[in-house]
């Protein structure tokens, strides 16, 4: 698999494709004898500089899945790379494609084969696992009491962990989309990443709403299909209508709306946090899940959402992470492990991110994480990337119902 064009690392140029038809290959088993089929998904339509409509039809530009916007966030990004000139050249070096720049040729996009109707417009993956499960994810922040925990001055703990408040936040768009089910198996990030609580006290399960992302702005490759279902997922006809006359021709229904009213304590995002070490982006979404009461305590939870994305010419590959979770309490407790949910990703050139969701647990309102991942070159060279400095901060309970979601395991402690 894989772009047959590298075309999602081609910054903002690949807006000289407009209308261009996108076409989707389907891989045929080697022991078949009819030839690769090319189908059209649709055409590309030009970048706009403000915000997409609901209903709008996507490529995402780095795992290049199918997906539909729901509605935007406004976030505030912290980039410390902004914020120091050293960093800014590595961080933002990108190819430059002057050939296909200057021809409006289709866009052809290989992917994984997909049984039924439809094909499957995915730009990876030849080492992808076949699924993800929020379960796994869990693991990350296995901050197992017999690592034990160190006393510290609150003074002491927040100087290095609330480093990122002298960088100056940016106010950017993302977007809460759903992601085409058939695109899944092929894309190297999380599709069950937006978790919440059970709101029962007995219940220590987390629970997954399945195909949901958050999307940045410059991420969005907008386009069109005179499909009526053009998208596959459970809730793209509960959430959206076809309007033929409409530009975007989806538009919300009213059980959109009252699904984001509702679920908006789990949805929302506020922070972003980005930093870059040794050509090596890391990117940090956090999200506040709710708070667990108990007659002995509370236990405040979050997830966070990592995207690491290589910018270099050389592969690297994830081994270790390194963490470091300071709590208002007063604690401040060290985890160290192998990879990230079970997996030591390698980031090279043709596929160059990997994303991932995680949990942690406070039994206080507020605190920090900051910490390192170990990364190993190609070349034999180790380093330690950097992972930028963010909050966890609790916000007043929402009585509301939970969402519809799968059980995706047991809460990690």
């Amino acid at each position: 698999m894989g772009l047959l064009l590298h075309f999602f690392k081609w910054d903002k140029r690949w807006q000289l494709l407009h209308k261009c038809d996108i076409l989707v290959k389907r891989n045929v088993k080697k022991q078949a004898v009819s030839p690769t089929k090319l189908a059209e998904v649709g055409r590309l339509l030009e970048a706009k500089e403000g915000k997409y409509d609901t209903g709008q039809l996507f490529l995402h530009r780095i795992f290049g899945y199918r997906g539909v916007i729901l509605f935007p966030w406004t976030a505030r990004v912290y980039d410390r790379d902004s914020d120091n000139p050293k960093k800014q050249t590595t961080a933002t070096t990108t190819p430059t494609p002057t050939q296909c720049a200057k021809e409006a040729s289709p866009l052809r996009v290989n992917a994984g084969s997909s049984e039924g109707s439809g094909t499957t417009a995915t730009s990876q993956l030849d080492d992808a696992p076949t699924s993800w499960h929020a379960s796994n994810s869990a693991t990350d922040t296995q901050r197992a009491t017999n690592l034990g925990t160190a006393k510290t001055t609150t003074n002491g703990a927040t100087s290095s962990a609330t480093d990122a408040k002298d960088v100056k936040g940016k106010t950017q768009t993302f977007y809460q989309v759903l992601i085409d089910t058939r695109d899944c198996p092929y894309i190297r990030a999380q599709t069950e990443a937006v978790t919440f609580l059970g709101n029962q006290d007995s219940n220590r399960s987390l629970y997954a709403i399945p195909g949901l992302d958050y999307v940045a702005h410059d991420d969005i490759m907008p386009y069109s299909s005179t499909d009526k279902h053009p998208l596959q997922h459970e809730l793209f006809d509960k959430f959206l209508t076809n309007a033929p006359d409409s530009e975007p021709p989806f538009v919300g229904q009213d059980t959109l709306k009252a699904w984001q009213e509702k679920n908006h304590p789990w949805l929302d995002m506020s922070d972003v946090h980005k930093e870059t070490t040794e050509n090596v982006r890391i990117t940090v979404i956090p999200f506040y899940m709710g708070c667990r009461e108990t007659p002995a305590s509370s236990v405040y939870w979050w997830r966070y959402c990592i995207r690491l994305e290589n910018l270099g010419e050389l592969s690297v590959q994830l081994r270790e992470r390194h963490w470091r979770i300071f709590s208002l309490s007063g604690t401040l407790e060290t985890v160290r492990g192998r990879g990230v949910v079970g997996q030591e990703p390698i980031l090279s050139p043709r596929l160059p991110a990997f994303q991932y969701s995680s949990h942690v647990s406070l039994q206080a309102p507020s605190g920090h994480m900051w910490g390192t991942f170990r990364l190993e070159r190609e070349d034999g060279y180790a380093f330690d990337c950097k992972i930028p400095p963010f909050s966890l901060e609790s916000k007043p309970d929402d009585a509301s119902t939970p969402p519809i979601g799968t059980p995706a395991g047991e809460e990690s402690d």
